[in-house]
């Protein structure tokens, strides 16, 4: 993991305060394992991790006026300079324009100010602290400095709405620490904290003004390729050199077996439209690495397929990246998957700062990752930024363009097979555009507080149920009625504080979307690490996912949309002959995997369940959860376990740590201290 961690005190010299660091409990001076300090008191930041020279940059217009900038940011000194002397006057928005991915830190006087991104990938967290507040890009750190223990709430919240902000707030697995909301930066001016938006979001009052389609995908192209060009002009890293050959062995064998990515950089190529185009685009840039021999570096781009045999499903998407890598600019190497990488399948693995689904999926990532290079382009995001949420068709509704939800539903049609289909899901449509926000939430916490979890089945049943304000995730089914009831009460709180929703349905659906995806490619990234490599997200990035909500909404409900947007965005710089097919969808391939693991890892995972942590917490009780894993062995479709295990792996693997993120502590200055007690009165938590 690499994180940034710092604190504002009330006052200079508070809490002790001396030579960067904190007094701690035996008079050590305390500051984090393994870091460096970008400055120091009486605000200090530290730089915790393995970070590349370039990926730390500090830039001072004095002692007490200064910008840091950790991750891969396109701007030059000069531009971070004039950044730096534009937020003095509290303007905060500029600092999240600049290409790449990256975490911007201002510091003026005793100002302090942390920007977040618009996903979700990069977040912020910050906690009360010796009369001030510390703040960090990763929740476990904080943990460690309050010793916190967790918060049964968020985790029952994870496991019963997980896609609904109103459950979540802005509360993270370790009581105490609070997150940052996408879209947003944390404040502090003296200790004293404030959270601040930076984004305008579309207003519910006043209807979208209508916009160019050719002009949004032309800003579309152009903050991709301004992503991965800023990506290809970083300097290049080798990873650890090669101790020595092995009998039998090559160095990429060698490699590969010693758990280090290829020199260079490589992208996925999974057959899909979003890393194709990553890795085309990465491959076509004039004088970048890709290019023909003989013609600038005469660098090949390393693309990395994986094909499991194991579910099989994929054939045809290997067959279209087979044909994509005959490009002389790629490298292409495919990595087979057999049981081993099944889900599900290796339930070792590292700590990451929280739980996530992905958990039961990183042996999987990690074999495909291995194969790879040091800087290595991923599609993650793609669909979660140009794809349109089924409620967009209330966002139509309430903009009076009727005529657009023609396509989409006459697709949902075809797919269905029943004349039908139009009637119900423009019904849908039409109620959702009318309800308020606050009946939204109510409607959840009835449904939770009364066991409703029946869906229709399909596409079409699956576009009815996301056309609400808010549902219950795949795992709620198996929490008990006192976890259920427990967030229930969150929501009917939240409903009553919150009140009006400023934003538009599907806009809000999209957005708490993809923070959730954001939040679990995080968790994948650490648990899926290659050391010395890095994994880059371009889709994600601030100036990306400003030019995706830029795209009309009539343009995104059409069937096949990201897949022309990707095409087009190609064509227009010059990359055309896509395979026939290009863009296909292909879901049942996962679904066939993970059914695949959960019938080899059905043992394993029932021991998991025998006496689990989740149990001990309230939120689940072990024989249930263990007749559904048995039901999934048989064959039986079952959502929401990936939920559950993963959930409990983490908690496995936070209680069996051992040290903590800081020094000058003692060993039991961390989080969780005293493990899960069992808890059956979760109603007296303080819901």
């Amino acid at each position: 993991m690499r994180w940034l961690v710092g604190w504002s005190s009330a006052a200079a010299g508070a809490a002790g305060l001396g030579s960067a660091g904190s007094l701690g409990h035996d008079g050590e001076t305390l500051h984090p394992v393994g870091s460096q300090l970008l400055w120091g008191d009486p605000d200090p930041l530290w730089a915790v991790g393995d970070w590349r020279p370039d990926e730390v940059r500090v830039v001072k217009a004095d002692e007490q006026n200064r910008i840091a900038v950790l991750g891969i940011c396109g701007a030059s000194d000069e531009e971070l300079r004039r950044g730096l002397f534009t937020a003095r006057g509290g303007a905060l928005r500029h600092l999240t324009h600049w290409p790449g991915s990256y975490t911007a830190v201002v510091q003026v006087g005793r100002r302090v100010t942390v920007c977040g991104d618009l996903a979700g990938a990069r977040p912020v967290f910050h906690t009360p602290w010796a009369g001030g507040t510390a703040y960090a890009t990763a929740a476990l750190p904080l943990a460690d400095l309050i010793e916190a223990n967790l918060d049964f709430g968020h985790l029952a919240a994870l496991l019963a709405a997980p896609d609904v902000p109103a459950a979540l707030r802005d509360t993270t697995p370790y009581e105490g620490v609070r997150r940052v909301p996408p879209g947003h930066a944390l404040v502090l001016r003296a200790g004293a904290r404030e959270i601040a938006g930076y984004d305008p979001v579309s207003s519910l009052a006043v209807s979208a003004p209508p916009a160019d389609p050719d002009r949004a995908v032309d800003a579309v192209r152009d903050a991709l390729v301004e992503a991965v060009r800023t990506r290809l002009s970083a300097p290049r890293h080798v990873p650890d050199l090669d101790p020595g050959p092995v009998p039998g062995m090559g160095p990429a064998e060698r490699r590969a077996r010693r758990g280090m990515p290829v020199p260079g950089i490589g992208a996925d190529l999974s057959g899909g439209p979003a890393s194709a185009t990553l890795a085309l685009l990465a491959a076509g840039l004039p004088g970048r690495p890709g290019t023909l021999l003989g013609h600038g570096t005469g660098e090949r781009l390393l693309a990395v397929t994986f094909n499991d045999l194991a579910a099989g499903g994929r054939e045809a998407e290997v067959q279209r990246a087979g044909t994509l890598a005959a490009d002389p600019r790629l490298h292409h190497v495919v990595v087979t998957g057999s049981e081993e990488t099944l889900p599900y399948a290796d339930l070792d693995g590292p700590l990451t700062d929280e739980p996530g689904p992905s958990l039961v999926m990183a042996a999987r990532h990690r074999a495909r990752l291995a194969a790879g290079s040091a800087d290595h382009f991923t599609g993650h995001g793609a669909r979660q930024v140009l794809d349109a949420h089924p409620a967009r068709l209330a966002d139509l509704l309430m903009d009076r363009r009727r005529r657009h939800l023609v396509r989409p539903v006459a697709a949902l049609a075809r797919a269905d097979g029943s004349v039908l289909v139009p009637a119900r899901v423009y019904g849908a449509a039409r109620r959702l555009a009318r309800t308020p926000y606050r009946s939204g939430l109510d409607a959840l916490a009835e449904r939770l507080m009364r066991r409703r979890f029946e869906e229709p089945k399909g596409a079409v049943g699956a576009s009815l149920a996301a056309l609400t304000w808010a549902a219950p995730g795949p795992a709620a089914r198996w929490l008990t009625g006192e976890a259920l009831a427990e967030v229930s009460v969150l929501l009917g709180a939240e409903a009553d504080r919150s009140g009006l929703c400023a934003q538009r349905p599907g806009d809000h659906r999209a957005r708490a979307a993809l923070a959730r995806y954001a939040a679990d490619l995080r968790v994948l990234e650490q648990s899926a690490e290659v050391r010395s490599q890095r994994l880059h997200a371009p889709f994600l990035d601030n100036q990306v996912v400003r030019a995706c909500r830029e795209l009309p909404e009539a343009l995104r409900v059409r069937p096949g949309a990201r897949a022309a947007i990707l095409r087009t965005v190609l064509e227009s710089t010059g990359i055309t002959g896509l395979p026939p097919g290009w863009g296909t969808p292909s879901h049942g391939s996962s679904a066939a995997a993970a059914r695949a693991g959960l019938r080899l890892s059905a043992d394993p995972l029932l021991d998991l369940f025998s006496r689990p942590l989740l149990a001990d917490a309230g939120l689940v009780e072990a024989r249930v959860v263990r007749k559904a894993l048995r039901a999934a062995a048989g064959g039986a479709t079952v959502d929401g376990l990936a939920d559950l295990v993963s959930l409990e792996l983490w908690l496995h693997r936070l209680l069996s740590r051992r040290g903590t993120c800081w020094t000058g502590t003692p060993a039991r200055s961390r989080a969780v201290p005293s493990g899960i007690q069992p808890r059956r009165d979760a109603l007296a938590s303080g819901a």
